[in-house]
């Protein structure tokens, strides 16, 4: 009977055990966990953390609640110039309705990549398609995935996926298009460059003609002023003068000062001997 008694006590812990174990939930922070009761999912579980549920009859299951990485194949597109191209990317992803990915991808990871890369690749094709090799390559920087990423809008939000970027790693020529293709770009850019140039040139020259017929006509308008101005002052120093030699008083003492400076120029260097004739109108000033 006690043999008995402890195999039914431990029996009783074990069952307990079990029971209070299927009976918590914990949710960590980079997950979800989907609550199902006979396969359809009663409550999901966002919040990290524990949490109950009915035991053996309510079934938890967790799905990744962070970003996550699915690389593309590499493969081949055609441009709208009919060049093939070899494209390499990579989409960032994330669940955000975690109930319609369960119910639409019965919460496979498998399932989802599968649609991400039929979607995504069919994007690429279709925008590269719409472009020149040329465009394809100069918008390597960002224009290309920014317009695949448009093109495929919101249509991985039906299975509960936020598509968050589409990345190229490498979107290149095949081996044997390389040289040809590189040659004829650096040829374009050097013809754009030479029209650049020309241009540059014939409007530097224009520039320069008619600085130089500015300059011309100022120059001459200048002097024509200046003309004007000597001219002005001359005739003011002849109407001065001839106002002075009118009035007797005025006429002697200008006569007397060009007498002076007559004289002074005449003494020059270390001689200041003046010796004038008797004569001379110089002499008329020391009388």
């Amino acid at each position: 009977m006690k043999k008995m008694t402890k195999f039914i006590i431990l029996f009783l812990v074990l069952v307990i055990f079990m029971t209070a174990q299927s009976c918590f939930v914990v949710t960590y922070p980079n997950e979800y966990t989907v609550i199902k009761q006979f396969g359809k999912i009663v409550s999901i579980r966002e919040n990290p953390g524990l949490s109950y549920k009915l035991p053996f009859i309510q079934k938890a299951e967790t799905i990744e609640n962070e970003v996550l990485l699915y690389d593309l194949a590499v493969s081949d597109v055609m441009t709208k110039d009919k060049k093939s191209m070899i494209a390499d990317c990579f989409v960032l992803w994330r669940i955000t309705n975690p109930q319609r990915y369960t119910q639409t991808l019965s919460a496979q990871k498998a399932n989802a990549e599968f649609r991400i890369d039929t979607i995504v690749y069919n994007s690429l094709k279709n925008v590269i398609s719409s472009l020149s090799q040329e465009e394809v390559i100069s918008g390597r920087g960002g224009q290309l995935a920014a317009m695949i990423k448009k093109n495929i809008g919101d249509t991985l939000e039906q299975y509960g996926i936020t598509l968050l970027a589409v990345e190229t790693k490498s979107l290149d020529l095949p081996d044997e298009n390389k040289a040809a293709v590189y040659e004829r770009m650096i040829s374009e850019r050097n013809n754009i460059a030479a029209t650049y140039k020309a241009e540059g040139e014939e409007e530097a020259k224009e520039i320069s003609n008619n600085t130089k017929a500015e300059i011309i006509v100022m120059q001459s308008q200048a002097d024509a002023q200046a003309e004007e101005t000597v001219a002005k002052g001359e005739a003011e120093y002849m109407r001065i003068l001839g106002e002075a030699y009118n009035d007797p008083d005025k006429a002697d003492f200008y006569l007397f000062l060009r007498s002076l400076d007559a004289a002074k120029k005449t003494m020059r260097g270390n001689n200041k001997t003046l010796i004038i004739d008797e004569n001379s109108p110089i002499a008329d000033i020391f009388y």
